[in-house]
């Protein structure tokens, strides 16, 4: 089946890298474009000229400033959202509710407010059309190998996970994503966490911690463990360690190494052509861009499929063949709920029960409050 596409908040410069913007639509557009599929028809952003480069760069007629206008008059298939996440929900529940619209592919983090997250899910359950949430790394070729070797019993029966990263809800996602990943879905039951704000620390609009301490524990009974550190050392060394009974399983280790085992007193490397951010270009690829800071043209190797492009395509298998995909709304939710929980631990400061009973954004109601260390309103 081919599908006509779409994408809300184009943004401005594809190789900005700032915490204000990443044009995340230049990077949904590849995905599209490598399928012979899809189309993009048609592009929406409130700044005219941004659309309108956007619209140059991927040959796309349709240039709207205003996404319902575009909703309406483009009829899209699916839609991408990619714009900053204090916005995300109504423009996938306006999305969701457009009667052309299939599916729709968000940006994460899934929403700033917690009520907003569920929301968008129930919406677009009720519509019947298809969430996903751009959690990407679940299909790294590490995760996966990860997984296979969990599941195999090569490290023995889970007991614990424990990660790192700069926070909790910007980049934490990601995690909180993978550990339940790893857990099968399994229902978090509750988490305790402590968080500091040296600084206002805003993401895309979105307020983040500086530092902090989470554990959360399963129904299965794993044990979760985060560190987070905007400056300085965390207290987990590496991307992600997944440890059994009988071994221990890093993601992304201290020294650089996208995937090892250790079963025996010695870590085993275990070879996956890519780390869990994406693909390793090939030298000639790296060294020419270093050199003159464009991609190699036609008559070199075609560019290897990153992560981003790899959901897109796995999103649209999906809606051709009827089945959930992985990083499904309903999924993502789970390990979204974490991030809140443990917020809502440092507002409580004790451990709170899920599923959670507060709909806000329980770090920026401490912000709000002057109650964050550092930082008064």
């Amino acid at each position: 089946m081919s599908y006509q596409v779409a994408v809300i908040g184009t943004g401005a410069d594809p190789e900005t890298r700032d915490r204000d913007g990443y044009a995340m639509a230049y990077r949904h557009a590849s995905g599209y474009q490598r399928l012979d599929n899809c189309t993009i028809v048609a592009c929406a952003d409130i700044v005219p000229e941004n659309a309108q480069a956007f619209a140059d760069r991927h040959d796309v007629d349709g240039v709207y400033e205003d996404h319902e206008t575009m909703l309406k008059e483009a009829e899209p298939d699916i839609v991408s959202v990619c714009v900053p996440p204090g916005i995300h929900a109504d423009l996938v529940v306006d999305s969701a509710q457009a009667p052309s619209v299939d599916a729709v592919h968000c940006e994460k983090p899934m929403a700033t407010m917690w009520g907003d997250c569920k929301r968008m899910v129930s919406t677009c359950e009720s519509e019947g059309v298809q969430l996903t949430i751009d959690h990407q790394r679940r299909l790294s070729e590490p995760v996966r190998r990860a997984k296979s070797m969990l599941d195999s019993g090569k490290i023995g029966e889970l007991k614990r996970l424990e990660w790192s990263e700069v926070n909790l809800f910007d980049a934490g996602a990601h995690l909180f994503d993978l550990c339940d990943h790893f857990v099968d879905g399994a229902r978090a039951e509750w988490a305790l966490a402590a968080v500091d704000c040296s600084h206002e620390n805003r993401w895309f609009g979105a307020l983040n911690e500086t530092r902090a301490i989470a554990r959360w524990r399963y129904a299965d009974g794993t044990i979760g463990f985060a560190s987070t550190a905007e400056d300085g050392d965390t207290v987990v060394e590496p991307y992600l360690r997944i440890v059994g009974e009988d071994g221990t399983i890093e993601i992304q280790a201290e020294d650089g190494t996208p995937l090892r085992v250790r079963t025996d007193g010695g870590w085993k490397a275990i070879d996956t052509d890519e780390n869990v951010y994406g693909p390793t270009p090939g030298l000639p690829s790296a060294a020419l861009r270093k050199v003159t800071g464009y991609l190699p043209g036609p008559g070199w190797p075609p560019s290897p499929q990153t992560h981003y492009e790899r959901a897109i395509e796995h999103l649209v298998d999906c809606l051709d063949g009827g089945e959930e995909p992985v990083i499904s709304g309903r999924r993502v939710l789970r390990g979204t709920e974490l991030v809140f929980a443990s917020w809502e631990s440092a507002r409580q400061r004790g451990r709170v029960h899920l599923p959670l009973e507060t709909d806000d954004n329980p770090l920026e109601r401490m912000y709000e409050a002057g109650q964050l260390s550092g930082l008064s309103k």
